[in-house]
Order: structure tokens, then C-alpha cells, then sequence
């Protein structure tokens, strides 16, 4: 199946179509459409995922999937939550990062979790959400070169690694994204 992905994140389309294999994941540049993410007025990661594939597929009227995700700290009350790409404004990832490491300095409970939304919309009144997410800590300085975002910050205990120190297979299936990816492929 031929399946549109709402999103201008490389990253996320190369971890997205690992995951959905069989399937060809298109992005809006990849046909030269100009790709505006609407504005995620939703109060939940699956409100603002329906949002963009409802926006996505209102140009292209083929099957979409979009996601939301983010990173949700206990200790901050689940934020960044459904902010974490705009967590501390308009400033690079390192920059967030070390804005979330100053404000989790002085806490020692470092309970967090990704989670991400995946909808599929197959036509304006059909559609599948899926979320998972992936349960870790917060490190108290970066670790690992892969991966994107808050991953070198995210330690998953289980693995006895961050998400930025896993090999792409195995984070694809043990990931939020991953699980979630997996739930929407049974769908497929």
C-alpha cells in the first residue's frame, strides 16, 4: 500500500518505514508538495496525530498515517508532553536538552516515558489510532551518538542503554514509535 507520512522529519520517516516494511512510505517532499504542519491544537498526542493526517490528507486524498510524540517526566508532571519539539521555543535540540537536564538537576525521581500516537486515516471517517509508549529515566548528562531528540538523555533500564545507544533494528522494536508502528502494521 501506497501510504502518505505527515511529517518533514527524515528521521522519523527512515524509523517509520523500517517499521511499516512492504508498504511505501511517501512524505510531502518526496512529490514536491510545500508540507505546513498544521497547528496541533489537540490536548492529547492522538488528538494532534488526527489532526495532521486529516491536513496531509486533504491534499493528497491517499491513505495517511501521522504521528505524535513526545517525552513525558514525571517529575514535571508529564512534561514536555505534547510540546517536546517546541519545548523551550524555537531552539536546537541541544539546547531543549539542556533546558529539560537544568530543570531536572536538582530532582532525583527521573521516571519518564516516550509516547507516540499513530493515526492512519484511510478516508475523511476512517481511521485507526494507535499509541504506545516506551518507559526509562532521565539521565543526568547525554550518552550515545545515535538516534534524534531527547535520546541520549533517555535511559531505558531494561537494556542497561539510552535510546540514542541502540542499534536501529532494536530500537525500532522496542521503541514507542516501533510498538506503535507494529500495532498499525497487524491493522494493514
Amino acid at each position: 500500500m501506497n501510504i502518505w507520512f505527515a511529517t518533514g522529519n527524515q528521521h522519523k520517516k527512515a524509523e517509520l518505514a523500517a517499521i511499516l516494511r512492504g508498504h511505501v512510505l511517501k512524505i510531502p517532499s518526496d512529490a514536491g508538495i510545500r508540507w505546513l504542519e498544521p497547528a496541533e491544537t489537540g490536548v492529547s498526542f492522538y488528538e494532534n496525530a488526527l489532526i495532521k493526517a486529516r491536513a496531509l490528507y486533504a491534499s493528497v486524498r491517499e491513505p495517511v498515517v501521522a504521528d505524535d510524540s513526545g517525552l513525558c517526566v514525571d517529575a514535571l508532571a508529564g512534561r514536555p508532553g505534547i510540546y517536546s519539539a517546541r519545548y523551550g521555543g524555537a531552539v536546537t535540540t541541544a539546547a531543549r536538552n539542556a533546558l529539560l537536564l537544568g530543570e531536572m538537576a536538582e530532582i532525583e525521581e527521573r521516571g519518564a516515558r516516550f509516547v507516540c500516537a499513530l493515526a492512519l486515516l484511510l478516508s475523511p471517517d476512517r481511521f485507526y489510532l494507535v499509541q504506545e509508549t516506551l518507559e526509562g529515566e532521565i539521565l543526568r548528562e547525554p550518552r550515545g551518538e545515535g538516534g534524534f531528540g531527547y535520546d541520549p538523555l533517555f535511559y531505558i533500564p531494561a537494556l542497561g542503554r539510552t535510546a540514542a545507544e541502540l542499534p536501529a533494528e532494536l530500537k525500532n522494536r522496542v521503541s514507542h514509535r516501533g510498538k506503535a508502528g507494529t500495532l498499525l502494521q497487524a491493522l494493514l
